[in-house]
């Protein structure tokens, strides 16, 4: 060997470590800069561990009012009403005739308590409650076995479609039997123009108005297992067709994530394209006890934003009381 290569060969062995030692330090440094920037996230995981989408908080802070003074809600329908002396407080297209898409199962809630049906008995979950006709998912697949309560537990808390129509198919004489019990019930409340087909409320024939919803509301509440299982934020039920319990929640984020300390009696969302986005509740704002219907809200939140709208023009103490 030369000594002009053994020169090469000694400057090689004392360059190389020195190299591959700060590429290794850069490396270590990309991972500790990439570990230290935050991740954005979109998910909230409960005391139960279980994973759902952080709620939305209602952005109030643009409300806009009308000649009034009444604020200008997004919901195409609504009506708020003091549910002791049947004074409006706000009222919108409350006679229009409209799909109340899964409002309808305060009605079914009711005719099924109604029925005085044991709520202990085990039903299965079969075929004909699957939704062939809309395609809504569902938790509880074909071949669930739930007691009568648990079923109205979920399809009144998370509008379990599947369970509604297992208690309808489970009325006595069939789900034709329920939807007229259902037609019945509505007229006995003064329910003029409503008409119901079915216990679900997929059906775009399933329609009300505000005015009527307002009635259904205040007799749903006289109903204590209603009043329970539509203000309770989750439930864990378990299913014979799963290992672990399976975590049900509320439709209605102000029940289910009450961040903003509303006292909520009673609780029903409903949503389906042709009805747009609905919520029905019994309230109880600046010590008044109101119930309060937002029917046909085109924006995903803006029913939640249409009821926080409502309570801060109330507690503001500027609102009319108009003799319905």
């Amino acid at each position: 060997m030369t000594h002009k290569n053994l020169f090469v060969c000694i400057v090689l062995m004392l360059v190389l470590p020195f190299g591959t030692a700060q590429a290794a330090h850069k490396k270590h440094s990309k991972h500790l800069a990439q570990a230290s920037v935050p991740e954005r996230v979109h998910t909230r995981i409960n005391h139960k561990n279980h994973i759902r989408p952080v709620d939305y908080q209602a952005d109030t802070s643009n409300t806009k009012f009308n000649a009034a003074g009444e604020p200008d809600l997004a919901s195409a329908k609504a009506l708020v009403m003091d549910q002791a002396t049947g004074e409006i407080i706000y009222a919108k297209n409350i006679n229009t005739l409209t799909p109340i898409a899964s409002v309808t199962k305060l009605m079914t809630a009711m005719v099924m308590l109604d029925a005085h049906l044991p709520m202990d008995e085990t039903l299965m979950v079969t075929e004909e409650d699957v939704d062939t006709f809309k395609g809504s998912s569902s938790k509880l697949p074909v071949g669930s076995q739930l007691t009568r309560a648990e079923l109205l537990h979920m399809a009144i808390m998370s509008s379990e479609n599947r369970a509604a129509s297992a208690l309808g198919r489970n009325y006595p004489g069939g789900v034709s039997a329920f939807v007229a019990a259902m037609n019945e019930k509505a007229r006995a409340l003064g329910m003029a123009s409503s008409h119901f087909v079915d216990p679900t409320g997929l059906h775009s024939e399933n329609v009300s108005t505000a005015s009527d919803l307002s009635r259904m509301v205040k007799a749903a509440y006289n109903y204590p297992q209603i009043r329970e299982v539509s203000t309770s934020p989750s439930q864990e039920f378990r299913l014979n067709t799963h290992r672990g319990p399976v975590n049900f929640s509320n439709t209605n984020t102000l029940v289910r994530n009450n961040s903003q300390k509303w006292v909520i009696g009673l609780s029903k969302t409903g949503y389906i394209s042709e009805a747009g986005r609905c919520l029905v509740m019994q309230a109880q704002i600046s010590g008044k006890n109101v119930v309060m219907v937002f029917l046909d809200s085109m924006g995903k939140f803006s029913r939640i934003g249409d009821a926080e709208r409502i309570r801060k023009w109330m507690e503001a103490g500027n609102f009319p009381a108009r003799l319905g």
